[in-house]
Protein backbone atom coordinates (compact mmCIF):
# COMPACT_ATOMS: atom_id res chain seq x y z
CA UNK A 1 0.00 0.00 0.00
CA UNK A 2 2.87 2.31 -0.76
CA UNK A 3 0.86 4.70 -2.94
CA UNK A 4 -2.54 6.09 -2.03
CA UNK A 5 -2.85 8.09 -5.23
CA UNK A 6 -4.85 5.39 -6.96
CA UNK A 7 -6.95 4.82 -3.85
CA UNK A 8 -8.03 8.44 -4.09
CA UNK A 9 -8.82 7.89 -7.76
CA UNK A 10 -10.91 4.84 -6.88
CA UNK A 11 -12.79 6.94 -4.36
CA UNK A 12 -13.55 9.50 -7.06
CA UNK A 13 -14.64 6.84 -9.53
CA UNK A 14 -16.96 5.19 -7.03
CA UNK A 15 -18.60 8.52 -6.23
CA UNK A 16 -18.82 9.94 -9.74
CA UNK A 17 -19.88 6.70 -11.42
CA UNK A 18 -22.26 5.42 -8.73
CA UNK A 19 -20.59 2.09 -8.00
CA UNK A 20 -18.99 0.63 -4.93
CA UNK A 21 -15.37 -0.55 -5.26
CA UNK A 22 -14.89 -4.23 -4.51
CA UNK A 23 -11.97 -6.36 -3.43
CA UNK A 24 -13.79 -9.70 -3.79
CA UNK A 25 -11.27 -10.82 -6.42
CA UNK A 26 -8.21 -9.97 -4.32
CA UNK A 27 -5.81 -12.73 -3.28
CA UNK A 28 -5.06 -13.18 0.43
CA UNK A 29 -2.56 -15.89 1.31
CA UNK A 30 -0.75 -16.63 4.55
CA UNK A 31 2.50 -16.13 2.66
CA UNK A 32 3.31 -14.60 -0.73
CA UNK A 33 3.33 -17.31 -3.37
CA UNK A 34 6.45 -16.65 -5.44
CA UNK A 35 7.20 -16.17 -8.21
CA UNK A 36 3.52 -16.15 -9.25
CA UNK A 37 2.64 -13.09 -7.11
CA UNK A 38 4.73 -10.98 -9.48
CA UNK A 39 2.33 -11.66 -12.33
CA UNK A 40 -0.83 -9.53 -12.62
CA UNK A 41 -3.58 -10.67 -10.27
CA UNK A 42 -6.77 -11.10 -12.26
CA UNK A 43 -9.31 -8.36 -11.46
CA UNK A 44 -7.18 -7.09 -8.55
CA UNK A 45 -8.64 -4.05 -6.83
CA UNK A 46 -5.33 -2.17 -7.01
CA UNK A 47 -1.74 -3.36 -7.50
CA UNK A 48 1.55 -2.00 -8.78
CA UNK A 49 5.13 -2.61 -9.90
CA UNK A 50 7.10 0.35 -8.54
CA UNK A 51 10.72 1.44 -9.18
CA UNK A 52 12.57 4.36 -7.60
CA UNK A 53 16.27 5.03 -7.30
CA UNK A 54 19.49 6.92 -7.84
CA UNK A 55 21.58 6.73 -11.02
CA UNK A 56 24.95 8.29 -11.89
CA UNK A 57 26.64 9.13 -15.15
CA UNK A 58 29.59 6.73 -15.48
CA UNK A 59 31.76 9.45 -17.05
CA UNK A 60 30.84 12.72 -15.35
CA UNK A 61 29.57 11.44 -12.00
CA UNK A 62 26.33 13.47 -12.33
CA UNK A 63 23.47 11.97 -10.34
CA UNK A 64 19.81 11.56 -11.27
CA UNK A 65 16.65 10.21 -9.68
CA UNK A 66 14.03 8.07 -11.40
CA UNK A 67 10.49 6.93 -10.57
CA UNK A 68 8.77 4.46 -12.88
CA UNK A 69 5.57 2.63 -11.93
CA UNK A 70 2.79 0.61 -13.54
CA UNK A 71 -0.55 0.57 -11.69
CA UNK A 72 -3.25 -2.00 -12.47
CA UNK A 73 -6.70 -1.72 -10.93
CA UNK A 74 -10.18 -3.10 -11.40
CA UNK A 75 -12.52 -1.23 -9.03
CA UNK A 76 -15.70 -3.04 -10.09
CA UNK A 77 -14.32 -6.51 -10.75
CA UNK A 78 -15.32 -5.97 -14.38
CA UNK A 79 -13.03 -3.63 -16.37
CA UNK A 80 -9.26 -3.32 -16.01
CA UNK A 81 -7.56 0.06 -15.84
CA UNK A 82 -3.89 0.96 -15.99
CA UNK A 83 -1.86 4.01 -15.09
CA UNK A 84 1.85 4.62 -15.63
CA UNK A 85 3.93 7.32 -13.92
CA UNK A 86 7.43 8.28 -15.06
CA UNK A 87 9.51 10.99 -13.35
CA UNK A 88 13.12 12.20 -13.57
CA UNK A 89 15.04 14.38 -11.11
CA UNK A 90 18.12 16.35 -12.21
CA UNK A 91 19.74 17.89 -9.11
CA UNK A 92 22.48 19.57 -11.17
CA UNK A 93 19.98 21.73 -13.07
CA UNK A 94 17.34 21.70 -10.30
CA UNK A 95 14.81 20.28 -12.75
CA UNK A 96 12.01 17.79 -12.16
CA UNK A 97 10.09 16.33 -15.09
CA UNK A 98 7.25 13.80 -15.14
CA UNK A 99 4.68 12.25 -17.43
CA UNK A 100 1.80 9.80 -16.96
CA UNK A 101 -0.88 7.88 -18.81
CA UNK A 102 -4.24 6.59 -17.58
CA UNK A 103 -6.25 4.21 -19.73
CA UNK A 104 -8.96 1.57 -19.69
CA UNK A 105 -7.55 -1.70 -20.95
CA UNK A 106 -9.29 -3.54 -23.79
CA UNK A 107 -9.14 -6.84 -21.90
CA UNK A 108 -8.21 -8.25 -18.51
CA UNK A 109 -4.51 -8.57 -17.73
CA UNK A 110 -3.49 -12.22 -17.78
CA UNK A 111 -1.54 -13.69 -14.82
CA UNK A 112 1.50 -14.64 -16.91
CA UNK A 113 5.24 -14.50 -16.34
CA UNK A 114 7.55 -12.95 -17.30
CA UNK A 115 5.59 -9.74 -16.81
CA UNK A 116 5.04 -7.77 -20.01
CA UNK A 117 3.35 -4.48 -19.16
CA UNK A 118 2.82 -1.95 -21.94
CA UNK A 119 1.33 1.51 -22.21
CA UNK A 120 0.86 3.70 -25.27
CA UNK A 121 0.90 7.51 -25.17
CA UNK A 122 0.66 9.05 -28.62
CA UNK A 123 3.67 7.72 -30.55
CA UNK A 124 5.52 6.52 -27.45
CA UNK A 125 5.31 3.03 -25.96
CA UNK A 126 6.30 2.54 -22.31
CA UNK A 127 7.18 -0.96 -21.16
CA UNK A 128 8.21 -3.11 -18.22
CA UNK A 129 9.29 -6.70 -18.87
CA UNK A 130 11.02 -9.43 -16.86
CA UNK A 131 10.67 -11.13 -13.48
CA UNK A 132 12.37 -11.90 -10.17
CA UNK A 133 14.66 -8.88 -10.15
CA UNK A 134 15.74 -8.99 -13.80
CA UNK A 135 13.81 -6.28 -15.65
CA UNK A 136 13.90 -4.03 -18.69
CA UNK A 137 12.44 -0.53 -18.18
CA UNK A 138 11.81 1.60 -21.25
CA UNK A 139 9.96 4.93 -21.56
CA UNK A 140 10.10 8.30 -23.27
CA UNK A 141 8.11 11.29 -22.05
CA UNK A 142 5.55 12.91 -24.33
CA UNK A 143 4.76 15.94 -22.18
CA UNK A 144 8.46 16.84 -21.84
CA UNK A 145 10.54 16.09 -24.91
CA UNK A 146 14.06 14.77 -24.44
CA UNK A 147 13.46 12.72 -21.27
CA UNK A 148 13.79 8.92 -21.49
CA UNK A 149 15.03 5.76 -19.76
CA UNK A 150 16.29 2.44 -21.05
CA UNK A 151 17.49 0.37 -18.10
CA UNK A 152 18.34 -3.25 -17.35
CA UNK A 153 18.32 -4.48 -13.73
CA UNK A 154 19.71 -7.48 -11.87
CA UNK A 155 19.25 -8.34 -8.18
CA UNK A 156 22.09 -7.11 -5.97
CA UNK A 157 20.40 -8.59 -2.88
CA UNK A 158 17.72 -11.27 -2.41
CA UNK A 159 14.01 -10.56 -2.21
CA UNK A 160 12.63 -8.94 0.96
CA UNK A 161 9.26 -10.26 2.20
CA UNK A 162 7.81 -7.53 4.40
CA UNK A 163 6.52 -8.79 7.76
CA UNK A 164 8.38 -12.00 6.93
CA UNK A 165 5.45 -13.32 4.89
CA UNK A 166 5.05 -10.86 2.02
CA UNK A 167 1.76 -9.64 3.52
CA UNK A 168 1.73 -6.40 5.52
CA UNK A 169 -1.06 -5.70 8.02
CA UNK A 170 -1.76 -1.96 8.22
CA UNK A 171 -3.57 -2.01 11.55
CA UNK A 172 -7.35 -2.17 11.09
CA UNK A 173 -7.16 -0.40 7.73
CA UNK A 174 -5.90 -3.00 5.27
CA UNK A 175 -3.90 -6.14 4.57
CA UNK A 176 -1.89 -6.04 1.38
CA UNK A 177 0.65 -8.21 -0.37
CA UNK A 178 4.05 -6.53 -0.20
CA UNK A 179 7.57 -7.55 -1.09
CA UNK A 180 10.59 -5.72 -2.45
CA UNK A 181 13.88 -6.07 -4.21
CA UNK A 182 15.49 -3.33 -2.10
CA UNK A 183 18.65 -3.14 -4.20
CA UNK A 184 18.59 -3.75 -7.94
CA UNK A 185 21.78 -3.03 -9.85
CA UNK A 186 20.69 -0.92 -12.83
CA UNK A 187 22.59 0.04 -15.99
CA UNK A 188 21.67 1.59 -19.32
CA UNK A 189 20.86 5.01 -20.69
CA UNK A 190 19.10 8.02 -19.27
CA UNK A 191 18.16 10.92 -21.53
CA UNK A 192 17.79 14.28 -19.78
CA UNK A 193 16.88 17.37 -21.80
CA UNK A 194 18.02 15.59 -24.96
CA UNK A 195 21.44 14.55 -23.62
CA UNK A 196 22.05 10.81 -23.36
CA UNK A 197 23.89 9.60 -20.26
CA UNK A 198 25.39 6.15 -19.75
CA UNK A 199 24.31 5.43 -16.19
CA UNK A 200 24.52 2.88 -13.42
CA UNK A 201 23.17 2.76 -9.87
CA UNK A 202 20.69 1.12 -7.53
CA UNK A 203 16.90 0.97 -7.82
CA UNK A 204 14.38 -0.02 -5.17
CA UNK A 205 11.49 -2.16 -6.45
CA UNK A 206 8.17 -2.56 -4.62
CA UNK A 207 5.52 -5.10 -5.59
CA UNK A 208 2.14 -4.66 -3.90
CA UNK A 209 -1.44 -5.87 -4.42
CA UNK A 210 -4.89 -5.82 -2.71
CA UNK A 211 -4.63 -2.09 -2.06
CA UNK A 212 -8.04 -0.46 -2.57
CA UNK A 213 -9.00 -0.90 1.10
CA UNK A 214 -7.88 2.67 1.75
CA UNK A 215 -10.48 4.60 -0.24
CA UNK A 216 -11.00 7.73 1.79
CA UNK A 217 -9.80 11.28 1.37
CA UNK A 218 -8.83 11.40 5.07
CA UNK A 219 -6.06 8.80 4.84
CA UNK A 220 -2.51 9.99 4.15
CA UNK A 221 0.68 8.07 3.65
CA UNK A 222 4.40 8.79 4.09
CA UNK A 223 6.83 6.14 2.80
CA UNK A 224 10.62 6.01 3.06
CA UNK A 225 13.19 3.75 1.42
CA UNK A 226 16.84 3.94 2.48
CA UNK A 227 19.85 2.30 0.82
CA UNK A 228 22.99 2.71 2.94
CA UNK A 229 26.45 2.70 1.39
CA UNK A 230 28.27 1.02 4.29
CA UNK A 231 27.04 -1.12 5.89
CA UNK A 232 25.19 -2.23 2.78
CA UNK A 233 21.80 -2.28 4.47
CA UNK A 234 18.28 -1.15 3.55
CA UNK A 235 15.35 0.28 5.49
CA UNK A 236 11.69 0.70 4.60
CA UNK A 237 9.49 2.75 6.93
CA UNK A 238 5.97 4.14 6.60
CA UNK A 239 3.48 6.22 8.53
CA UNK A 240 -0.24 5.90 7.79
CA UNK A 241 -2.44 8.61 9.31
CA UNK A 242 -6.06 9.72 9.42
CA UNK A 243 -6.30 13.49 8.99
CA UNK A 244 -9.82 13.57 10.42
CA UNK A 245 -9.14 11.71 13.68
CA UNK A 246 -5.44 12.37 14.17
CA UNK A 247 -4.77 8.63 14.51
CA UNK A 248 -1.62 7.17 12.98
CA UNK A 249 0.29 3.93 12.76
CA UNK A 250 3.70 2.97 11.45
CA UNK A 251 5.78 0.03 10.39
CA UNK A 252 8.59 -1.12 8.17
CA UNK A 253 11.53 -3.44 7.63
CA UNK A 254 15.27 -3.47 8.25
CA UNK A 255 17.36 -5.59 5.85
CA UNK A 256 20.84 -6.29 7.14
CA UNK A 257 24.10 -6.67 5.22
CA UNK A 258 23.71 -10.41 5.86
CA UNK A 259 20.20 -10.34 4.29
CA UNK A 260 18.43 -10.73 7.64
CA UNK A 261 14.91 -9.30 7.60
CA UNK A 262 13.71 -7.59 10.78
CA UNK A 263 10.12 -6.33 10.95
CA UNK A 264 9.75 -2.85 12.46
CA UNK A 265 6.63 -1.99 14.40
CA UNK A 266 5.54 1.57 15.01
CA UNK A 267 7.32 1.63 18.37
CA UNK A 268 10.62 0.43 16.87
CA UNK A 269 11.52 3.69 15.12
CA UNK A 270 11.07 7.43 15.58
CA UNK A 271 10.44 9.70 12.63
CA UNK A 272 10.70 13.44 13.23
CA UNK A 273 9.89 16.15 10.67
CA UNK A 274 12.50 18.92 10.77
CA UNK A 275 11.37 21.21 7.96
CA UNK A 276 8.50 21.87 5.53
CA UNK A 277 8.05 23.06 1.95
CA UNK A 278 4.97 24.70 0.42
CA UNK A 279 4.35 23.84 -3.22
CA UNK A 280 3.91 26.83 -5.56
CA UNK A 281 1.77 24.57 -7.79
CA UNK A 282 -0.77 23.03 -5.39
CA UNK A 283 -0.16 25.19 -2.28
CA UNK A 284 0.11 21.97 -0.30
CA UNK A 285 2.54 21.88 2.62
CA UNK A 286 4.89 18.88 2.63
CA UNK A 287 7.49 17.69 5.13
CA UNK A 288 10.92 18.19 3.53
CA UNK A 289 13.52 17.01 6.04
CA UNK A 290 13.40 14.10 8.47
CA UNK A 291 15.29 12.47 11.32
CA UNK A 292 14.87 8.69 11.38
CA UNK A 293 16.04 6.78 14.46
CA UNK A 294 16.01 3.00 14.87
CA UNK A 295 17.51 2.33 18.33
CA UNK A 296 17.52 -1.48 17.99
CA UNK A 297 19.71 -1.23 14.87
CA UNK A 298 21.84 1.69 16.09
CA UNK A 299 20.70 4.12 13.38
CA UNK A 300 20.28 7.89 13.68
CA UNK A 301 19.74 9.23 10.17
CA UNK A 302 19.01 12.53 8.47
CA UNK A 303 17.05 12.44 5.19
CA UNK A 304 17.11 15.54 2.98
CA UNK A 305 15.67 16.09 -0.53
CA UNK A 306 18.22 16.94 -3.22
CA UNK A 307 15.72 19.63 -4.28
CA UNK A 308 12.42 20.75 -2.82
CA UNK A 309 10.17 20.73 -5.89
CA UNK A 310 9.59 17.06 -6.75
CA UNK A 311 5.78 17.24 -6.69
CA UNK A 312 3.65 15.46 -9.29
CA UNK A 313 0.27 16.86 -10.30
CA UNK A 314 -2.01 14.51 -12.22
CA UNK A 315 -5.14 15.75 -13.93
CA UNK A 316 -7.57 12.88 -14.46
CA UNK A 317 -10.86 12.77 -16.36
CA UNK A 318 -10.74 16.59 -16.74
CA UNK A 319 -12.38 16.79 -13.33
CA UNK A 320 -9.84 15.90 -10.67
CA UNK A 321 -6.31 17.05 -9.85
CA UNK A 322 -4.23 14.72 -7.67
CA UNK A 323 -0.97 15.88 -6.13
CA UNK A 324 1.74 13.92 -4.37
CA UNK A 325 5.42 14.37 -3.62
CA UNK A 326 7.93 11.67 -4.46
CA UNK A 327 11.55 12.60 -4.46
CA UNK A 328 15.22 11.80 -4.49
CA UNK A 329 16.85 12.29 -1.07
CA UNK A 330 20.31 12.02 0.46
CA UNK A 331 21.06 10.27 3.74
CA UNK A 332 23.67 11.11 6.37
CA UNK A 333 23.92 10.13 10.01
CA UNK A 334 25.42 7.51 12.28
CA UNK A 335 25.31 3.75 12.79
CA UNK A 336 26.34 2.79 16.32
CA UNK A 337 28.01 6.19 16.50
CA UNK A 338 30.01 5.86 13.26
CA UNK A 339 29.27 8.13 10.23
CA UNK A 340 27.18 6.64 7.43
CA UNK A 341 25.85 7.89 4.09
CA UNK A 342 23.27 6.62 1.66
CA UNK A 343 20.41 7.29 -0.73
CA UNK A 344 16.68 7.47 -0.19
CA UNK A 345 13.38 7.97 -1.95
CA UNK A 346 10.43 9.44 -0.05
CA UNK A 347 6.75 9.49 -1.01
CA UNK A 348 4.18 11.79 0.61
CA UNK A 349 0.51 11.52 -0.36
CA UNK A 350 -2.72 13.25 0.57
CA UNK A 351 -1.26 16.21 2.47
CA UNK A 352 -4.00 18.55 1.27
CA UNK A 353 -7.43 18.57 -0.26
CA UNK A 354 -7.87 16.80 -3.57
CA UNK A 355 -9.17 19.39 -6.04
CA UNK A 356 -12.32 18.10 -7.69
CA UNK A 357 -14.41 20.26 -10.01
CA UNK A 358 -17.74 19.22 -8.53
CA UNK A 359 -19.30 18.73 -5.11
CA UNK A 360 -16.85 17.55 -2.51
CA UNK A 361 -16.44 13.80 -2.28
CA UNK A 362 -17.50 12.44 1.09
CA UNK A 363 -16.30 9.15 2.43
CA UNK A 364 -16.17 7.22 5.65
CA UNK A 365 -12.93 5.74 6.90
CA UNK A 366 -13.04 1.97 6.69
CA UNK A 367 -12.17 0.03 9.80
Amino acid sequence: MKNLLLSTLLLFLSTACAFKPTNKHDVFNQRAQLPQEEAPHVRNSLEWWYFTGHLRDKTTGETFGVEYVFFHFNPTGDKDWQMVNFALTDPQQKQFRYDYQLEKLPELLAPTLPINLLAQKKAQQWSLTGQEGSYHLQARMVTHAGQAINLITTPAKPILLHSGTGYEQYGPVAKAGYYSYPRLAAAGTLEVDGKVHQVEGDLWYDRQWNCNSVTTKNIGWDWFSVQLDEPREEIMAYTLYNKATGESLGGGSHYSAQNQNTHLGGADFQLETLDYWVSPHSRQRYPSKWRLRIPSQGYDLLLEPVMADQELGLRLFKAINLYYWEGMCRVTGTHHGKPVTGNSYVEITNRGEVKIKKDKVKAKTKG
